[in-house]
């Protein structure tokens, strides 16, 4: 073989990153758990016996995840002194958990997801799905706090205004349903910006559902906000002026059926608000940072959820605007439309 040095290289240094990475999940999962990132974003400059000692841990273990962390550049290190500390940044995005970034919640989903491995690569062999309730149950809790920063930051304050009409139904008092809602952030952040609105999040995992009920609770808004175990083809309900689907819509083996119910359960003037992750419509312009982590998270979680169910198509998480809108206006949708996006979503409006 004819091997390029300067190429060779360039893959080591990538693997380098990566191998580390894959630990790394791991030490952030560990950090956030026993709260080791909030004691030193709290004290500031620490040694590992005072670390420890603020957390009721094991200085040598803690030795150890401190000297990783300064390593990956999620802690900081003053040689001098010989203590770790947190920057304004790092604490920012390690350690608040209601801000619009949160790394930690990131990780433990990752982490969560390869836990499956086995089953996954089984699956390639037989073409069998995974169910979202198959996998470890942190994937659950990983999913709500890695999406729910970017839901705080923009569903109230950019998404609902773009869509036709929606926010000004929503303020005077609106019917919506949240469809594959999980553990219900997007229920619950929507209706705490709406107080007139009620609001109903459906989902298939009885888990995530009797979760959501509780989070409505402590947050206050039970009176106006109920969660069913329901699949997106079959959810209770009609006359609602919005129904939205978060991150749900490519998961779902039968996603024209799905379309077709929404259809049904909406007012003539309602709005579908269809949030799915951001691509391109080409393969070549999502082989960036992005893309790569949602076609691995679509090969681990998404395609085979849709395999485990009914018709199986299989959209994936990097589902283009043109597959979305097929599905749509297959589903008997008139009107579809690209209202907003991010880096890391595309929000959709369909209408009857």
């Amino acid at each position: 073989m004819a091997i390029n040095e300067e190429k060779m290289n360039e893959l080591l240094g990538r693997f380098l990153n990566d191998f580390g990475g894959t630990f790394h999940s791991a030490m952030a999962v560990i950090g956030d758990k026993l709260g080791l990132y909030k004691a030193m974003a709290e004290a500031g400059p620490l040694t590992s016996e005072e670390l420890a000692k603020r957390t009721g841990t094991t200085e040598r273990y803690v030795r150890e995840w401190l000297a990783s962390q300064a390593a990956g550049g999620y802690a900081s290190y003053d040689a001098a002194t010989r203590r770790f500390f947190l920057t304004e940044e790092q604490a920012f995005a390690l350690t608040n958990e209601n801000g619009p970034v949160f790394l930690p919640g990131a990780f433990q989903l990752a982490l969560s997801a390869v836990k499956s491995e086995p089953r996954i690569a089984t699956a390639f062999k037989t073409g069998e799905g995974v169910g979202w309730h198959e996998h470890d149950p942190g994937l659950f809790c990983g999913t709500e706090r890695f999406f729910r920063p970017g839901y705080a930051a923009n569903l109230v304050g950019s998404w609902i205004p773009a869509l036709e009409g929606v926010e000004k139904k929503l303020q005077a008092g609106a019917k919506v349903a949240d469809v594959g809602c999980g553990h219900g952030a997007s229920t619950i952040l929507m209706a705490n910006a709406y107080p007139k609105s009620t609001f109903v999040g459906f989902d298939y995992h009885e888990g995530s559902v009797e979760h959501a009920r509780n989070k409505a609770k402590e947050a206050g808004v039970s009176d106006r906000v109920s969660f069913e175990v329901a699949k997106a083809k079959d959810y209770s309900g009609n006359d609602y002026d919005l129904v939205a689907f978060f991150d749900s819509l490519h998961d779902m083996g039968d996603p024209v059926g799905a379309a077709n119910h929404v259809l049904g359960s909406l007012k003539s003037d309602g709005s579908w608000m269809i949030v799915e992750p951001f691509a391109n419509d080409r393969v070549e312009d999502n082989l960036n940072p992005i893309g790569r982590i949602f076609y691995a998270a679509s090969t681990m979680l998404c395609t085979p959820a849709s395999r485990s169910q009914e018709v199986e198509l299989g959209l994936g998480a990097q589902a283009d605007e043109a597959r979305i809108r097929n599905v749509v206006t297959t589903g008997g949708f008139k009107r579809f439309r690209r209202a907003a996006e991010t880096p890391f979503n595309l929000v959709f409006e369909a209408r009857p």
